[in-house]
């Protein structure tokens, strides 16, 4: 059952703790299973896959005939709304290209900045328990529009060596350059380190379990990663006009995805409050996932009774929260209180499920308070930004005595002499 709490008996605790508790040892497997890929490669990407796949594939990489052939397998209705949402992510996206700039700033000054694509990214697509096609468009999609020309995407294989046929329609749709059959920490250090198979990549996005997420910590530095990304959540902002079943239905759309998710609702109505919880047990009741949805409700789930409705945005901003939506009678005036949210979703009809799937805004978001700091994915991803400057020799001059005294006050004698030297006699060209 979901716990039910007054803000005035709340502590810092019970409003902003998240009760995620790791499994242990996962550093040490994941540096185990690193250090294994750097050293045997494909071998070590089989192995893994007969391990935990529960099958060894005839070839890592996926075929074109296999993703030809996985249009035939999908309902065409899914392959129309694929059609649908990658447009609305396209033309969302498209309004976040960015060009570079070139400015004189004086005779003879030029400073500017050139905006360039990462040349290979790495997506890694989760497996498991759901297989999820539009963590594809939204991972992938930017990654295009950004100018990206090689992306490489790992997920797992079934236990007949084959990769879920909305999955490869997805990619095939959202332009993937080549697919692996691998997932896990060992996929992550593939995309890393590279294999006989595997390109070695700039970046890798994209969700995945704890194992995924250490092996992405892990391999920083030799690669950027997106973020670390936690337990899915979301928290809902609701006044006493809320439909309950709506509430609801909301909180158990993320608790779903895992047992460690979190659905937190605020409200300033306690009658709301005990409705949404009585309505929550009814339609778990009729979950196909309701073992999943149970274990993140009864551990993570919480209803905040507060005085108003300003008082829950200001939690929600302490929080943090990776979905936020906003149920009241005039969301945007309440959004421009909102400093700290992954997403946020406006109005009583705006559920967090058409952000996952069909609206355009990315749905990879920052969690665990992440949303403090960080930001949804985006073309600024898969860009890198190089600075240039160009001076002539007149106007160097008018500058060099203030760069030797910069210099001499660090104690960076050759900077200053790099200044000097050009204007002494020897030095003149």
């Amino acid at each position: 059952m979901i716990k039910i709490m007054n803000i005035e008996n709340a502590s810092e605790k019970d409003i902003l703790t998240r009760d995620i508790k790791l499994e242990s040892g996962v550093e040490s497997v994941v540096k185990e299973i690193i250090e294994n890929v750097k050293a045997n490669g494909d071998r070590a990407l089989y192995d893994y896959a007969e391990k935990f796949d529960g099958v060894r594939p005839s070839s890592l990489v996926v075929s074109e005939e296999e993703i030809d052939s996985s249009f035939t397998k999908v309902d065409p209705a899914l392959i129309d709304v694929l059609y649908a949402a990658k447009l609305n992510i396209e033309n969302y996206h498209r309004n976040q290209l960015r060009e570079g700039f070139r400015s004189r700033e004086s005779v003879g000054v030029i400073v500017g900045q050139r905006v360039l694509p990462l040349e290979k990214v790495g997506v890694y697509v989760p497996g498991g328990t759901a297989s999820y096609p539009s963590t594809v468009l939204m991972d992938v999609i930017p990654a295009k529009l950004a100018g990206v020309e090689e992306i490489v995407m790992t997920t797992p294989c079934s236990k007949n060596g084959e990769v879920a046929p909305a999955i490869l329609a997805a990619a095939k749709l959202a332009g993937v350059t080549k697919i692996i059959k691998a997932g896990g920490a060992q996929a992550i250090a593939a995309l890393a380190y590279g294999t006989e198979s595997v390109p070695k990549v700039d970046k890798i996005v994209g969700p995945g379990n704890v194992y995924v997420a250490t092996a992405k910590r892990e391999v920083f530095g030799i690669v950027d990663i997106d973020m670390i990304a936690g337990p899915s959540e979301i928290l809902i902002v609701a006044d006493g006009a809320c439909n309950p079943k709506f509430v609801a239905a909301d909180l158990l759309s993320q608790a779903e995805h895992d047992k460690l998710a979190s659905a937190v609702l605020i409200t300033d109505s306690e009658d709301l409050a005990v409705k949404v919880a009585s309505e929550i047990e009814k339609q778990l009741a009729t979950l196909p996932r309701q073992e999943i949805a149970r274990a993140s409700v009864d551990s993570n789930g919480k209803i905040i009774i507060v005085k108003d409705i300003n008082e829950a945005v200001d939690i929600a901003n302490r929080i943090a929260p990776e979905h936020l939506e906003l149920c009241v009678d005039d969301p945007f005036s309440m959004l421009e209180k909102v400093k700290n949210a992954g997403s946020v979703f406006l109005g009583r009809y705006c559920p967090e499920a058409l952000g996952d799937y069909l609206a355009g805004p990315n749905h990879t978001l920052p969690t665990s308070g992440t949303a403090r700091f960080s930001s949804a994915l985006s073309v600024d991803d898969f860009i890198k930004k190089t600075q240039y400057i160009y001076y002539d020799k007149k106007a160097l001059s008018f500058v060099k005595d203030n760069i030797v005294t910069f210099a001499d006050a660090e104690g960076l004698t050759a900077h200053a002499r790099s200044a000097q030297i050009r204007f002494e006699e020897d030095g003149n060209e």
